[in-house]
């Protein structure tokens, strides 16, 4: 095959390529950086997308063709039989021979490898028998460097070393919000709602690829602080309808790296804008809540 060759629809991921690869290169031993280069700072990375394989190679296709063949799967489609031949355990290596690749809105974004090879667990649930349009992976790692060429069958991606990944689809998501309990009970349909819709309009954002640190705080709030969609509900109540979201470094950002999460509603009628922020701590791979949601003024 080409080393130009597009990869076809799945892509390697070796035994030897996992235990080798990290994110922090060794040092090089008779070669000193100048004074002035900095090292590297650690990229986080906290994205929303959908986790699907890719084969790296024809050999490797073959070789997953045959093991698919070596048992009965008839009346199984394409997607069951794959499936059900990667997760019996006689079969791991296929599993392991995958590329597994991170799509954010359906372009694919990362190559993702397990930081812990138990964790192969994690790649092999993501992939569905059905997939929906409204299927959710997050995926919380470091950022590494391009894949080498022979990775993945030439494709040119950031590697991620992940540490967790939760998979979802979105109504399970929405279901599962806590209702603040200061909502009254007549709007937890509408709480419910907003929820959704506010979650779909956060996933669509241009350019979320979950690196940066303005988004890594707004998918944590989506995935982890109710109070996000309990405003949008209440500003509902209200006559006020959602504008839009905006992040800004805070003010408070000194050893460590904190951001402002700043919602935008409208009145329907009078056109009044009302603003609420959140703060959030970026400074580590896992974003926390530094204070909840509160009025927010323009100065």
């Amino acid at each position: 095959m080409s080393e130009h060759q597009a990869p076809t629809d799945v892509a390697e991921v070796t035994a030897s390529s996992v235990d080798t690869w990290d994110p922090v290169p060794a040092a090089v031993p008779d070669v000193a950086l100048p004074a002035a280069v900095p090292p590297a700072p650690t990229s986080f990375v906290y994205a929303i997308g959908r986790i699907e394989p890719r084969f790296p190679s024809l050999g490797v296709e073959k070789e997953f063709a045959q093991a698919v063949g070596r048992s009965s799967r008839a009346g199984l489609t394409d997607r069951q039989s794959m499936r059900s031949a990667f997760t019996e355990r006689s079969n791991r290596y296929l599993a392991r021979s995958l590329c597994w690749v991170l799509l954010v809105e359906t372009l694919e974004t990362y190559i993702l490898l397990p930081r812990d090879p138990a964790d192969l667990d994690l790649l092999i649930e993501s992939y569905r028998e059905d997939p929906r349009r409204d299927d959710l992976d997050v995926v919380i790692g470091v950022r590494g460097p391009i894949a080498a060429p022979d990775m993945c069958n030439g494709l040119a991606l950031p590697v991620v070393v992940f540490d967790q990944i939760y998979s979802f689809d979105r109504d399970a998501l929405v279901a599962s919000i806590p209702v603040p309990p200061e909502l009254p009970k007549a709007s937890v349909a509408r709480f419910r709602t907003n929820a959704g819709t506010m979650l779909d309009h956060l996933v669509q954002l241009a350019d979320n690829a979950g690196a940066l640190d303005e988004h890594r705080a707004v998918n944590y709030l989506m995935l982890r602080y109710p109070q996000l969609y309990a405003t949008a509900t209440t500003s509902d109540d209200r006559n006020f309808t959602f504008t839009g979201i905006e992040v800004r470094r805070s003010a408070l950002s000194g050893a460590r790296e904190i951001v402002d999460v700043i919602l935008s509603f409208r009145h329907r009628e009078s056109n009044l804008v009302e603003k609420h922020s959140v703060r959030v701590d970026v400074e580590e791979e896992y974003p926390f809540l530094v204070a909840p949601m509160r009025p927010f003024f323009d100065r």
